[in-house]
């Protein structure tokens, strides 16, 4: 064991020990059975749903057990830290409303970036090597490559331990001449001699009593000494924060439940009181022949920015998401749902399935609940980033475009659904607004080639429109004047007739009205035609009209 001056030599003189911390982050004041939950994403990539998934979780727990919910940013790998990655954090959070209970000026547990907290891990470092729980490892990448080469050779577990950890009983005086002569080092933990061959256990919020063996593995818990600032790994991160910052219940990926003996091993030789972990599995893809994990690697629909760059209202997607925590939720109201405390016990070991197709419809049924007012200020909010010439649009049209969201909407039992995201609202509506609708260019417009209807009998009927157009409220009136008109210019009277004799017609009354809807909304589908020329106006559906005649 190495001297505690040759220690004390490795670290800042004006390293605190731990009592300090230990008093600058007391016990928090909170009531019998408070959950204190964390969020630790990892700059190193950009935000997955899946953790957005864990951060609702870890709110939801802590919320409603009177407790605290924080994000801790674990940036200790700094090399492959992705520029705006922080920002798209920040951005996710707000969006979702998870964004943490504490941050740099609202939060006596700080800081929240781990960069930040160099000096607090070196103190515990510094501990473990005093009491001899930890040492210094000298050994190159080429001796650790070799070490891994031998034991795979002789089909043995990977790792460095036992015989295999070179340094792990070095005599003082070797370590004491690599530090002369200025070789780098890391700090390994030395695993406690028993654990060789030893199982251990854990009660798991989620799965219950787990089981596995102990770890044997010496691991690296402060990277290189040539490295500045001196960060350590996320095993002994973790341990030192979330202690500190009196996190008592950590949400995390099932990936993360091999590294619990680990854990466990390092809590007991900081002496901290052991935490409670729940493990959650991990949002799933429907795949041929079976499923997967969510990729943010081959999935789109995996990164958060998908959801608010297409504009999934945020309720919409947490309803879904509390769903697949929970199946009874999915069952309640999206209001009930949303305020019903999620059960750690009720989320299953297996991966719940992402299905765009159900979040769709939910985002739909939960937009046809909305107001017109609701509808245009969640658009336009969304427009100012992603669709900005959508945004003067709406600003000049307001009252046109609550027009539009009325149609089928308002005053009706079952309101029309064509709206699942904010981004459908330029293809649902945008033809009400004459600065994003393209009149159709006269009867030859390829929008009309369906139809079928020859070009002088389009452009005939047109004009008799035009000419004695009136804009009636009645929705009767208003189809009659085209169905007479339609009569007038020899097409059948219906569907039926116009199969058993088609040479005798241009179309049916189907094809009339259909020339009359592609002119007003540029589309053969489209809301009711006669709500739609009400929303309008006369001026506007006149104009349209004598597009189709040609004589705009």
């Amino acid at each position: 064991m190495l001297d505690r001056a040759v220690i004390d030599g490795l670290f800042p003189t004006d390293l605190p020990e731990p009592q300090y911390w230990e008093d600058r982050y007391p016990e928090r004041d909170l009531p019998d059975g408070a959950k204190v939950t964390r969020l630790g994403p990892s700059p190193t990539g950009f935000i997955h749903i899946g953790g957005v998934y864990v951060g609702m979780i870890d709110r939801d727990v802590s919320s409603n057990s009177g407790g605290v919910y924080l994000v801790r940013v674990e940036d200790t790998d700094q090399s492959r830290e992705v520029e705006g990655a922080l920002e798209q954090f920040a951005r996710a959070f707000e969006y979702f409303g998870i964004s943490s209970d504490e941050d740099k000026d609202h939060g006596a547990y700080g800081p929240y970036l781990q960069s930040g907290r160099e000096q607090i891990y070196l103190t515990y470092v510094r501990h473990l090597l005093r009491q001899g729980k930890a040492y210094l490892c000298f050994a190159t990448k080429d001796e650790l490559a070799d070490i891994t080469a031998r034991q795979q050779a002789s089909k043995l577990p990977t790792g460095y331990y036992g015989k295999w950890a070179i340094w792990r009983d070095a005599d003082p005086s070797d370590v004491a001449a690599k530090l002369a002569e200025g070789a780098p080092y890391v700090v390994r933990f030395r695993t406690p001699d028993d654990a060789n061959g030893q199982r251990t256990s854990f009660e798991d919020a989620i799965r219950g009593r787990l089981e596995h063996e102990a770890n044997r593995n010496d691991a690296v818990i402060l990277k290189s000494s040539d490295q500045s600032p001196r960060l350590p790994t996320y095993h002994f991160a973790h341990a030192v924060d979330d202690h500190l910052m009196r996190v008592n219940l950590v949400i995390r990926g099932d990936e993360w439940i091999s590294s619990v003996p680990l854990h466990q091993q390092l809590f007991a030789a900081l002496e901290f009181e052991p935490i409670q972990y729940a493990h959650i599995a991990p949002l799933m893809k429907q795949i041929p022949g079976g499923k997967r994990k969510l990729s943010k690697r081959k999935d789109p629909e995996a990164g958060v920015d998908f959801y608010i760059g297409a504009g999934f209202p945020a309720d919409a997607v947490l309803y879904y998401l509390r769903g697949l925590a929970n199946g009874r939720l999915a069952e309640l109201p999206l209001a009930e749902a949303l305020s019903t405390p999620i059960d750690l016990s009720l989320c299953g070991a297996a991966g719940p399935l992402v299905d765009l197709v159900k979040l769709e419809d939910i985002s739909a049924d939960h937009i046809a609940t909305l107001s017109g007012e609701q509808i245009l200020d969640a658009v336009r909010t969304w427009a100012t980033q992603y669709d900005a010439e959508l945004v003067p649009v709406l600003d000049n049209e307001k009252d046109l475009a609550l027009r539009a969201l009325a149609v089928e909407r308002d005053g009706v039992e079952n309101p029309r659904k064509d709206l699942r995201k904010w981004s459908d609202f330029r293809s649902a509506y945008g033809f009400f607004f004459s600065e994003l609708f393209e009149p159709v260019d006269g009867p030859d417009d390829e929008r009309l080639a369906p139809l079928g209807v020859a070009a002088d009998v389009t452009r005939a009927f047109a004009a008799d429109v035009v000419a004695g157009y009136e804009h009636r409220d009645d929705p009767q009136e208003w189809f009659g004047q085209v169905r007479d008109l339609a009569a007038k210019h020899g097409f059948a009277p219906n569907a039926k007739e116009y199969k058993k004799n088609p040479d005798a017609y241009p179309g049916s009354i189907r094809e009339a009205s259909q020339l009359v809807r592609v002119a007003i909304t540029g589309a053969t589908r489209s809301p009711d035609l006669h709500a739609t020329a009400q929303a309008l106006g006369e001026p506007e559906v006149l104009r349209r009209l004598r597009a189709l005649a040609g004589t705009a």
